[in-house]
């Protein structure tokens, strides 16, 4: 036995002593089978130049964001799979113009405005060029790596009293952006504004730049209670623009038209969609609806679709400007945060996150995990087993997960269907044989780190169908 012991104790010596050379030489000893991999994933930041500008470019494996402090904090470009969504306008690229409140220098890109607009006092913002616009905001690097954050602060405006800062934050396992906007009245004294993000989408045809896509789209769900005539309201252009209207879904969707027009929406559901049926890719906005609150002029949600623009002269003769700004097309989709007091030195926030995913030509609305393009259809087979069909654009990478109810609601059981990925839009064509008999299926969507973002969709098992 004591021959055993010291033979052993040799054994733990040589593995020490193995063990430090390891260490000593970088060398890592093999991972034992079964040992789950460490995460490789990770987010950067970087200073980059960007058409010209000196930029700075958050990434992770999906998406580029190429941020231009010093033309008013502008987030200029979002890059998803490659695919470029927003427009940058070619009259200014790599251009920086000093702030001048007789123009405007439309870079493009995204970037936060105030409200209301107007000139009719000092509790209007004019909307040209001015610090919060165009001056040269500070940039801080928060983190990086498993997570990406910045930081962008404004100069003190003297003509609105507001400073703004703003974070735009990025995870390295998901093409999921998260913004928190924060508006502060530096002045002695109290002011009242809303706080807007502002997203110009390039509308062109991917295929040929020249002329605008005809299969460029904007949703948000419209207000079953709105206070607006229409459930939406014309602010300006044609009051009957057929590129506008509420479908009978409830969505109120606009087909982009080289046509001056604003359009205001007092949707309460905190989702605006933007979808590029060319390109089949979709950006989804969500914000935070605060119901107790007043918004300006009672919009939550603002789009704007560029282009010329219908006068009347003097004697009442219609005519279209030719609406040219250096800006071919493009659409902008605002959110606007409750219209708000300030005492000196108070703060209001906003919070947005973006989802770029992919689409098709057709929408059927936003759920917690994705995009649905093809609803979900569930039929019964009389093999005993069910088909579920249906296509999605995907938030985050993971798997399907089927989770199947009977008709009083009792779980029973779940199944994993596929692996998606945000890249890829998700078709679904399955023949499955479930648990028990479900009259109901609810199709999640589980993370890389099996944590369930949500549903796709949830729909009624169909009447038996002969295979």
């Amino acid at each position: 036995m004591a021959s055993l012991i010291e033979d052993d104790g040799k054994m733990q010596d040589f593995a020490v002593g193995l063990l430090f050379l390891f260490l000593t030489l970088g060398i890592a000893p093999a991972r034992a089978a079964g040992e789950p991999n460490q995460p490789t994933s990770s987010c950067r930041i970087e200073a980059v130049n960007y058409k010209g500008w000196s930029a700075e470019q958050l990434s992770n494996r999906w998406v580029k964001l190429e941020v231009v402090p010093q033309n008013g904090g502008r987030l200029m470009q979002v890059i998803f799979n490659g695919h470029p969504y927003l427009f940058v306008n070619p009259k200014y690229e790599g251009k920086y113009l000093p702030p001048d409140p007789s123009e405007w220098f439309n870079y493009g890109g995204d970037k936060l405005w105030l409200l209301p607009e107007g000139n009719d006092d000092e509790q209007h913002w004019v909307g040209n060029s001015d610090l919060l616009d165009d001056g040269p905001y500070t940039f801080r690097k928060v983190s990086e790596g498993q997570e990406c954050e910045i930081e962008l602060t404004s100069p003190a405006d003297p003509q609105t009293g507001i400073q703004f800062r703003r974070t735009i934050h990025l995870d390295a396992d998901s093409p999921r952006i998260r913004f928190h906007a924060t508006m502060q009245n530096k002045t002695g004294h109290v002011i009242e504004w809303s706080m807007q993000s502002v997203s110009q989408y390039d509308t062109a045809d991917p295929s040929v730049p020249s002329r605008n896509s005809h299969s460029f789209w904007t949703f948000a769900p419209a207000n079953p209670f709105s206070s607006y005539l229409n459930r939406y309201h014309v602010r300006f252009g044609p009051a009957e623009n057929p590129a506008a209207a509420v479908r009978d879904d409830g969505f109120f969707a606009l087909h982009y038209a080289h046509l001056a027009a604003e359009l205001w929406l007092d949707s309460t559901q905190g989702w605006l969609a933007v979808v590029d049926g060319e390109s089949r890719y979709a950006m989804v906005e969500r914000f935070r609806y605060e119901k107790n609150e007043t918004y300006p002029g009672k919009a939550s949600v603002i789009f704007w679709t560029n282009g010329p623009e219908l006068r009347l002269n003097s004697e009442g003769t219609p005519s279209l400007t030719s609406g040219g700004d250096g800006s071919p097309y493009y659409l902008e989709a605002e959110i606007n945060s409750p219209l708000v007091q300030l005492r000196p030195g108070e703060t209001r926030d906003l919070d947005t996150d973006w989802f770029p995913t992919r689409a098709g030509s057709e929408f059927h609305g936003v759920e917690d995990a994705g995009v649905v393009v093809h609803p979900l259809q569930a039929t019964r087979l009389d093999t005993g087993k069910l088909r579920l069909s249906g296509s999605f654009g995907a938030f985050f990478a993971g798997r399907l997960v089927a989770h199947f109810y009977d008709e009083h609601g009792v779980t029973l059981g779940a199944m994993p269907l596929t692996k998606v990925d945000p890249a890829d839009l998700v078709v679904l064509e399955t023949e499955l044989t479930p648990p028990a008999k479900p009259s109901r299926v609810s199709l999640h969507l589980e993370d890389g780190n099996g944590l369930d973002r949500g549903s796709l969709q949830e729909v009624q098992v169909g009447a038996v169908e002969k295979h």
